[in-house]
């Protein structure tokens, strides 16, 4: 389940949160060149719903999704389409999509969650469909300076998780440095995951 105080943040900023103005990482691009033209995609956690706007604008048949109706709303006057209020753990769909799109989403799910948040995704990707997830490196769960949870993982908890949650054909976790919503200096890490054929 949710955070309550991360949903409350996000409930009380999403007027600014909305109008935050960054470009999608290069990541997204390269993720949308490993899918099928016109693919399927779900997003989880879109927030104020720009790198589902660019995935729209590329042509793929996107699903975005946030567990905050705020943020959702958000996104939907950005979009001009619905955005499905989920959390993370709501997910049900079997063999769906050819991609999931995770940036800076998954690291508010609840360490005790995060395996069988991975095996909702598994389920929910078709055949060959691949995992994109991008999460705050760390030594273990906590809150950063605006009150928002974060699972923290270092790299090898991470695929821990990952390798339990199911049968991925393929799996790397790839690090990066950047900031945040924060501004801080954060190291980054970016899963990237594929379903077999």
């Amino acid at each position: 389940m949710p955070d309550s105080d991360t949903l409350k943040f996000y409930a009380d900023n999403a007027l600014v949160y909305g109008k935050h103005a960054t470009a999608p990482t290069p990541r997204l691009e390269a993720f949308l060149a490993r899918l099928p033209a016109g693919g399927a995609v779900l997003e989880l956690g879109t927030g104020n719903g720009r790198d589902a706007a660019a995935m729209l604008e590329a042509g793929f048949a996107v699903t975005p999704s946030d567990a905050s109706p705020e943020l959702a709303a958000q996104a939907e006057a950005r979009l001009g389409r619905p955005v499905r209020i989920m959390a993370f753990n709501q997910l049900d769909e079997r063999s769906v999509y050819d991609g999931v799109w995770a940036c800076a989403a998954l690291l508010h799910a609840p360490r005790s969650e995060l395996t069988g948040d991975f095996t909702r995704i598994f389920d929910a990707l078709k055949p060959g469909g691949l995992l994109v997830a991008s999460f705050k490196a760390g030594t273990g769960e906590g809150r950063d300076s605006l009150g928002r949870y974060y699972n923290y993982p270092d790299r090898s908890t991470l695929e821990a998780h990952v390798r339990a949650a199911a049968d991925w054909h393929s799996l790397d976790i790839a690090e990066s440095a950047g900031s945040g919503y924060d501004n801080r200096p954060t190291t980054w890490l970016w899963l990237t995951a594929r379903k077999a054929p």
